[in-house]
């Protein structure tokens, strides 16, 4: 079935009919005939009540379901996965689909609360962009180097790459440098919101530091099981950071957040946090122009860092992957332009490689996207919270994360309790969760951490 026909057969445009088209193709590739699959997909639009013996068919007819549950003024149809997720994340995402610009949501299995959408939560929307479903932190990045260098340096040379990190990063709120650092985005224009213009000398200022929270530069093992990212299989020493936007990044999200709520009295208490601004409004195309500066300045961040890594050990890079969360991009489903906003979600298209982090004593993984329309093309962005900063800090001693440490061979070199390992779920069953929505491509085994020191 075509397009049309899949419209015509009750299928609504966007998601849905990617979806079903997405489907059909699944069929195809397990050898199923075409009139089978035109029966079940005409099925699926008239009884999507009834169960089938293929799961494709079922997430398919669940999604279908939900749609037509739900009248044109009601919530969005949303998926899930993961089962031991936060039922604040949960309660939270059911409120974003309940906004008229949603068409659709998906929540990852690392999902945890949030302020106003869930962090590893994913939402749809229709000309109209969202600052605080976007973050924050906006354009919160991971990004890996492979250096031409043998991985038992991190033993035989543990000094020389403590002293890497603590040289050549910053790390806390308000961190920056003495002797600032210069890249082309300080030389963009900045002047086209008054917001940026005002933040660009902080820019300048915190160009390649770090924040607190869950933000990180590490020294660790990658193992390749097979050729990957033009690398032959085997071990190598790499530098993993997670960072983002710094104090413009979240300057610019109070900014437009503001300017959104002012626009939508109307919304409730619970809704506020969701304002959003139309993308063909002024404020909505100078967020949008902000946000992508924001998404430049966050990459400089890291560039920056591992360039001065890179000098500081007269280290080559050989290889390497880099990806966005807490951004909003625009995509085509099913013929329909939407913005895809990923709070703490790792962009999965078909092919994309991405990082996604465990602890300081668990494994981040390399992944390849599968590129799952039920997803929007998304996946988890690390292990995901089981416990407040508060409640971490409460229940958790010092003793208790030393042994930990000790018994993975990791050096901390600093931290705060609040980022414990015990702080985060297994982050092999977040990976367990979503086997549908991407593949592993090789592993990353911390050995050397630095975060924002404990206050």
């Amino acid at each position: 079935m075509n397009r049309t026909e899949l419209l015509e057969a009750g299928y609504s445009e966007g998601p849905i009919v990617a979806l079903a088209e997405e489907t059909a193709e699944l069929l195809r590739d397990k050898g199923v005939g075409e009139e089978a699959i035109r029966r079940d997909l005409l099925s699926i639009a008239e009884h999507p009540d009834q169960q089938f013996d293929d799961p494709d068919l079922d997430e398919l007819a669940e999604v279908v379901r939900q749609a037509r549950v739900f009248s044109e003024d009601g919530p969005a149809p949303w998926r899930q996965w993961g089962t031991d997720i936060d039922p604040e994340a949960i309660a939270q995402m059911k409120r974003a689909v309940e906004l008229p610009i949603s068409v659709y949501g998906a929540l990852m299995p690392d999902a945890h609360r949030g302020y106003g959408l869930p962090i590893g939560g994913v939402l749809a929307t229709e000309g109209a962009v969202i600052p605080y479903a976007v973050g924050m932190d906006i354009a919160c990045r991971m990004k890996l180097s492979v250096f031409e260098m043998p991985p038992e340096r991190i033993e035989d040379d543990e000094r020389t790459l403590s002293h890497a990190l603590e040289y050549a990063t910053s790390f806390g709120v308000g961190a920056s440098f003495d002797q600032p650092h210069d890249h082309p985005v300080l030389h963009e224009d900045w002047d086209f919101s008054p917001v940026t213009r005002k933040m660009k000398q902080k820019a300048r200022q915190q160009l390649g530091s770090s924040g607190s929270g869950n933000h990180f530069a590490e020294f660790g093992i990658l193992t390749l099981e097979q050729p990957e990212m033009g690398l032959e299989a085997g071990e190598y020493l790499a530098l993993l950071t997670h960072s983002g936007s710094r104090g413009p990044g979240a300057t610019v999200a109070q900014h437009y957040s503001k300017l959104a709520k002012k626009k939508h009295p109307e919304l409730s208490k619970p809704h506020n946090a969701l304002a959003w601004l139309a993308l063909d409004s002024p404020e909505g195309e100078e967020y949008w122009r902000a946000m992508q500066l924001m998404g430049r300045y966050a990459s400089a961040n890291h560039e920056v860092m591992h360039r001065e890594i890179s000098d500081l050990l007269a280290a080559q890079v050989i290889g390497g992957v880099e990806n966005h969360h807490n951004f909003a991009w625009k995509e085509e489903y099913g013929g329909r332009e939407v913005v895809v906003h990923r709070k703490g979600a790792t962009p999965a298209g078909d092919g994309v490689l991405g990082v996604i982090p465990g602890s300081m004593t668990a494994p981040a993984y390399v992944v390849r996207g599968k590129g799952k329309t039920a997803s929007l093309n998304s996946a988890a962005h690390g292990a995901g919270r089981v416990m407040s900063r508060r409640q971490a800090k409460r229940s958790i001693g010092w003793g208790q994360v030393r042994r930990q440490l000790e018994q993975k061979g990791v050096k901390l070199l600093s931290a705060g309790l609040d980022e414990a390992p015990d702080v985060y779920k297994d982050i092999d069953e977040v990976m367990d969760y979503q086997k549908d929505l991407v593949d592993v491509v090789a592993s990353f085994s911390p050995k050397i951490v630095k975060m924002a020191p404990d206050r």
